[in-house]
């Protein structure tokens, strides 16, 4: 008997199949392949249309169809393990997913029809309305509060703001940030090579009292250097840089106020 069907009726192919399995109202795990692919290619040859993208959908699945029912007539395959391999295994699982998320989508349907079916009114309260706040009366607010309850409360925000300190971290030390300024090391180093004339870069960084200060220090030498205020050599690789002060340099021809910040001297 022929099939009276519509290609507008489906979404595509795996809509079909899910149709005719609904139809013959068989189990989906245990599809009759011979008599599901005969139902499918009937409807296929009555297929009247022009789109080809479309159509090759079809047309693919009936050949997928084919091949799982020439593998039902041969031996059936074994994994690993032994176990025999159903030929229509991945057709199942493909049928689950879309029989899935069309549901899905019938939910989300239903949903957005009930959604539709919603009006809101929106708010015309007049303005004073809005704006209107009772009177409070304080007298009458704190008519029955004594000295007693008053002290309860005290007590009580007292306790919750003790629980709330943590203790462990209670008992941490406030970390300071030291801070150190490159306009400062300039005046610094520029002022002690000067008095010493000639001295060494690893004593100079050895009197420094933290990391950061000999990071700053460093940077203060290269500006230093930049500006021709004093020169650096090294006799060997990896060995003690001299720092020299040039004759004549003057710390004050650099502009420490617009390029590194207003230096207050003395820094260390």
């Amino acid at each position: 008997m022929a099939l009276q069907v519509s290609l507008n009726a489906f979404d595509g192919p795996l809509d079909l199949l899910l149709h005719l399995i609904e139809k013959n109202k068989v189990n989906i795990f245990d599809i009759p392949i011979v008599e599901i692919t005969e139902q499918y290619l009937a409807y296929v040859r009555q297929m009247e249309t022009e789109d080809l993208g479309t159509m090759s959908e079809f047309m693919v699945m009936a050949s997928e169809l084919i091949s799982i029912k020439c593998k039902m007539l041969l031996p059936p395959e074994t994994d690993d393990e032994g176990e025999e391999i159903d030929p229509r295994a991945e057709l199942v699982a493909q049928l689950l997913e879309y029989k899935t998320y069309k549901y899905m989508s019938y939910a989300l349907r239903d949903r957005m029809d009930d959604a539709a079916k919603s009006l809101y009114k929106p708010d015309t309260t007049p303005k004073e309305v809005r704006s209107y706040r009772p009177e409070v009366d304080l007298d009458e607010l704190v008519s029955d509060i004594t000295l007693a309850k008053l002290h309860e409360i005290f007590d009580s925000v007292l306790r919750r703001q003790t629980e709330k300190i943590d203790p462990v971290r209670s008992q941490f030390g406030t970390i300071k940030k030291e801070e150190v300024r490159l306009a400062d090391k300039l005046v610094w180093v520029a002022d002690t090579a000067k008095k010493r004339k000639r001295m060494s870069f690893r004593n100079l960084l050895a009197g420094q009292r933290s990391r950061i200060h000999v990071i700053v220090t460093f940077l203060a030498m290269l500006e230093l250097m930049k500006y021709g205020i004093v020169e650096v050599t090294q006799e060997e690789t990896a060995g003690d840089i001299t720092i020299e002060y040039v004759p004549g340099a003057d710390i004050t021809a650099v502009n420490l106020e617009n390029d590194f910040g207003e230096a207050e001297g003395g820094a260390q």
